[in-house]
């Protein structure tokens, strides 16, 4: 198991260096630049004119601290119990504190992405899953580590960007969730 009071000694990666990390892994990625967004409900409005798949990302922690990364999509109303159950989780999953997320993930709140496992700081998390539901669109957009933008990438590039930071990604129904 991680630690989770890991202290994230190395400086976050920059937007510019996620896009450097994804261009030499040859990821097509597109970006378009809006206001900061903290929540799903922020974004919707202006979000609806980019077809694809929206995500909410959450930083979960159990009761050992073991921390997970769920990548869902926007609309998935997720079985917190039911992916405890699933994960093995030791007591009930919670939501990470703030300032345990931005030293594990290198971002602040409303700015949790996938993208952030590219931070050093990363390697603390147990695992990373995807929604079954969110990988069936396409394209996805998540946001380059800042939330004043989102990029889009293909869900097989998102599978590849997860897999060259050192993690295999779980893929499971959020709704209802089920590990087998």
């Amino acid at each position: 198991m991680n630690d989770p009071e890991l202290k994230n000694e190395s400086p976050a990666k920059s937007r510019d260096e996620l896009f450097t990390y994804l261009d030499g892994l040859e990821i097509a990625h597109k970006t378009i630049e809006h206001p900061a967004f903290f929540t799903v409900e922020d974004g919707a409005a202006f979000k609806s004119d980019y077809p694809g798949g929206h995500s909410k990302n959450l930083f979960l922690k159990d009761k050992k601290g073991s921390l997970t990364l769920a990548v869902a999509l926007a609309q998935t109303r997720v079985d917190l119990v039911g992916l405890g159950k699933a994960i093995g989780a030791k007591g009930r999953l919670s939501f990470g504190k703030p300032e345990l997320m931005t030293a594990t993930l290198g971002v602040i709140p409303g700015a949790v992405t996938p993208f952030s496992l590219i931070n050093s700081g990363s390697k603390a998390l147990d695992r990373v899953i995807l929604d079954k539901a969110l990988i069936a669109e396409a394209p996805l957009w998540f946001h380059p580590l800042e939330n004043t933008a989102s990029t889009a990438i293909s869900p097989d590039d998102l599978v590849r960007f997860i897999e060259s930071c050192g993690f295999t990604p779980q893929i499971v129904d959020l709704a209802a969730p089920t590990i087998g």
